[in-house]
């Protein structure tokens, strides 16, 4: 493990009423501390779990809105509100590593086809000739590695319940040398065993069993008893 804990800064900056310390999981964070190579993100839309990764992939170096350290170009996008605002503590620092932001992916990729000698680190074609989840994947599995730091906004955007599995698979196999910092709405993805899981839908973020996710209550519930769930839903 790389990347060990995480603290929020506090100045003149960090108005409550001002953005993005209004987000309630932002204001009442101190500090987060990571035990295992893969941890979690998960709370409801805009509860602050996309702001912090944001902020952690800017501390790292990477761009804001998809990449690596090398990675330079412009979007919208690129700024992180929260990035000069925390403190990361690292043993040892690491600089290799990536970070993905689903909503953004189009314009990394954009990005990669001004680098003709760059593809080659990404199955060895444009990303845009291959649907979005093909992409996804073709990301995961040539452009990851050993000794690196690995920031994931929402995989499962692009990923089919079969390559969400193909991504688990592969956080496998590079758990023992990668650290992987994922926020996430799928239960797939939250199974993955023994990882650390942070839920963002209760201030201050703290940590939460698997089992005690609405992703993994929500899911169950559906998957065993759809008719029933349909005709709450519809009837209310």
């Amino acid at each position: 493990m790389y990347l060990r804990s995480l603290e929020i800064l506090r100045d003149e900056r960090s108005r409550p009423d001002g953005y993005p310390f209004s987000i309630p999981a932002v204001k009442a964070l101190d500090s987060l501390s990571f035990r295992t190579n893969v941890t979690f993100f998960v709370g409801e839309n805009g509860s602050g779990k996309s702001t912090i990764l944001e902020a952690i992939a800017y501390q790292c170096g990477f761009h804001t809105a998809g990449g690596g350290r090398n990675n330079v170009y412009d979007v919208d996008a690129s700024h992180s509100a929260l990035g000069d605002c925390i403190r990361l503590s690292w043993l040892p620092k690491i600089t290799n590593g990536f970070f993905l932001r689903a909503e953004t992916f189009y314009h990394f990729a954009s990005h990669l086809d001004t680098l003709p000698e760059s593809l080659k680190y990404y199955g060895g074609r444009s990303l845009h000739e291959q649907s979005h989840g093909e992409a996804f994947l073709s990301l995961f599995q040539h452009r990851f590695g050993k000794k690196a730091i690995y920031l994931l906004d929402e995989p499962e955007a692009a990923l089919s319940p079969a390559r969400q599995l193909a991504l688990l698979r592969i956080i496998k196999e590079l758990e023992n040398e990668a650290q992987f910092i994922i926020a996430t709405h799928s239960p797939i993805l939250l199974g993955y065993p023994d990882a650390q899981i942070f839920n963002f839908d209760v201030q201050p973020a703290g940590e939460i069993r698997y089992e005690d996710t609405m992703h993994y209550i929500v899911t169950r519930r559906f998957l065993e008893n759809r008719k029933t769930v349909l005709k709450e839903l519809f009837e209310e």
